[in-house]
């Protein structure tokens, strides 16, 4: 059982010295009991008491980082099990596996293939986040020129170096340590010398088992030595990687089973790309922090990064767009004003089509909490008057010679109260924003 706050408010000095960032220890003490903050931020526990509370002070999943600068990926640190009980935290890295035994003109396609695997998406950039290099030659020097080469050309990239062989990683690290790559994997055979290495070079570090029992008597024995590691289960099967990951999961989180209390690493194994991308999918909804796979083709990739975006997403908060006046395209005076909520969902669908009519215009976001449209007008962040407080701040009528708002059709039903609270002639637009190119097309290329 997880240790209560006043259990370890009798392991602290009981100074309230504040070095821990908190006014008393007794605040300090409910923090760790919740997992928020880490006992190493107080410099005057005894290392018995340390001993003692690391149960209590250690989070349940270990965030462990991989990488470093602004792409850096933050593995685990979990605290759910389903994303409606509060949020999950760290998406799942979806990384692109090559092998050392690729000719030269293969490997700069699959680079520059790896490279290519990100879009624009409701505003936000997804894309891939690691290339994983395999050594399938068994030669320490060519696997040395191979992650050379990927470092060099994937620079917005980061590694996982996917070697069990002491020599051949000792050959690589020293060159590309800064960079913080993921390595591995440590076996029950070879384990000695990988965490050896990962503590010499700093780099994180997977642990590979042989099934759940195996895998976490093996966390243990390295995690006395070594902290920053990402388990690997050893199993391939995917029924049997969700059953496994879905039990390192709820062991973790309910039973603070230390030994899996770390990211998990999956790979796929299907070869035809459209059941990898579904197999990946499995891992990337439970609970892989890491999932390897071999397709790197945007037609199945793209997909998988738009499942993952959207299963990241945190349940209580809807994405949202700044409230805020828009230009699309090169506006003038006589550009339609369209007005629709700030959801990111409706907002970025408002904009495809403004563009897609090849007719510049304003687009006013009004702000309704990150609601849609018909949410937004049900609950009164969408009316009358909300709207006309907006476009009175946002100075569309000094960017303007008219004086037209368009709005959504599911809400015709403001039209007369806008208008005669705004002093603006209102027009109901369409109901979709599918409807905008046509829309435009007939309505302002005839009066602007």
């Amino acid at each position: 059982m997880a240790l209560t706050g006043l259990d370890i408010f009798k392991q602290l000095p009981k100074t309230n010295c504040k070095d821990c960032g908190m006014s008393t220890c007794l605040a300090f003490a409910m923090a760790l009991a919740k997992g928020s903050t880490e006992l190493d931020l107080c410099p005057h526990v005894s290392e018995s008491a340390k001993k003692f509370l690391d149960i209590a002070s250690a989070p349940p999943i270990r965030s462990v980082i991989v990488g470093v600068g602004p792409n850096q990926l933050t593995l685990g640190g979990e605290t759910v099990l389903f994303r409606h009980d509060k949020t999950f935290i760290n998406q799942t890295a979806i990384v692109i596996k090559i092998s050392d035994t690729l000719a030269p003109d293969e490997l700069d396609e699959k680079i520059r293939n790896i490279n290519g695997l990100s879009m624009k998406r409701m505003g936000q950039r997804i894309g891939v986040n690691a290339i994983a290099i395999t050594n399938c030659s068994q030669k320490p020097e060519t696997f040395k020129a191979v992650v050379d080469i990927v470092a060099a050309r994937a620079k917005n990239l980061n590694l996982i170096l996917l070697v069990e062989n002491a020599i051949a990683l000792e050959a690589v690290l020293p060159g590309i340590a800064a960079q913080k790559p993921l390595v591995g994997s440590a076996t029950a055979n070879n384990w000695q010398a990988m965490v050896a290495l990962a503590k010499r070079y700093a780099v994180p570090l997977i642990i590979k088992g042989n099934g759940l029992n195996d895998t976490a008597a093996l966390v243990e024995k390295v995690a006395s030595e070594y902290k920053e590691l990402v388990i690997d289960t050893g199993m391939r099967n995917t029924a049997k990687v969700l059953v496994a990951l879905t039990n390192i999961r709820r062991l973790a989180l309910k039973k603070k089973f230390r030994p899996f209390g770390f990211p998990t690493i999956a790979f796929t194994t299907a070869e035809d790309p459209n059941d990898e991308i579904i197999q990946a999918g499995v891992f990337v909804a439970k609970y892989a922090s890491i999932v390897i796979l071999k397709a790197d083709e945007k037609p199945y990739v793209l997909p998988l990064l738009t499942f993952r975006m959207n299963l990241y997403t945190d349940p209580q908060k809807p994405i949202a767009v700044e409230a805020n006046l828009y230009e699309i395209g090169a506006v003038t005076p006589e550009s339609p004003v369209y007005v629709c909520t700030n959801f990111s969902l409706t907002y970025y669908a408002v904009e495809g089509e403004v563009l897609n009519s090849k007719i510049p215009g304003y687009i006013i976001a009004v702000d309704t909490e990150g609601t849609s449209v018909l949410t937004a007008w049900a609950s009164g962040r969408f009316d009358a008057q909300t709207i006309t407080d907006f476009v009175q701040k946002s100075g569309i009528a000094e960017k303007v010679s008219h004086r037209t708002l368009v709005i959504p059709g599911y809400v015709a039903v403001i039209s007369g109260k806008l208008q005669e609270k705004s002093g603006w002639n209102v027009i109901v637009g369409p109901q979709e924003a599918v409807g905008i190119p046509a829309f435009a097309k007939a309505y302002y290329t005839k009066d602007a």
